[in-house]
């Protein structure tokens, strides 16, 4: 009586091990089929990765550009005396005073 108790108890044990295990673990079987079917169904991309990257108009048109270098070449040399000046400055022989 004590052994078939034992089988009983073992094989409850076993059959509830492998439910939890199936819950908790979402049941792989039942599922891989699914997503087989799925990606293969699916459809394949339109555009291969090799493809070159589709023609984009530029940021600025040539005379945007060209008006910007200027502005920008016109603040350069505004600036480059200032720079000049504090780069070429003599100290003073006298210590400041404290």
């Amino acid at each position: 009586m004590d052994v078939m108790y034992e089988r009983n108890i073992s094989a409850f044990a076993a059959a509830a091990l492998l439910l939890l295990s199936l819950s908790l673990g979402d049941c792989p079987t039942a599922t891989a089929g699914s997503s087989l079917n799925a990606m293969a169904q699916a459809t394949p991309p339109k555009k291969s990765i090799f493809d070159p990257p589709p023609e984009r108009e530029p940021a600025m048109t040539l005379d945007e550009r060209q008006k910007m270098q200027k502005e920008l070449n016109g603040a350069r040399d505004r600036q480059t005396p200032n720079a000049k000046a504090k780069a070429h400055r003599v100290p003073s022989a006298q210590p400041a005073k404290p």
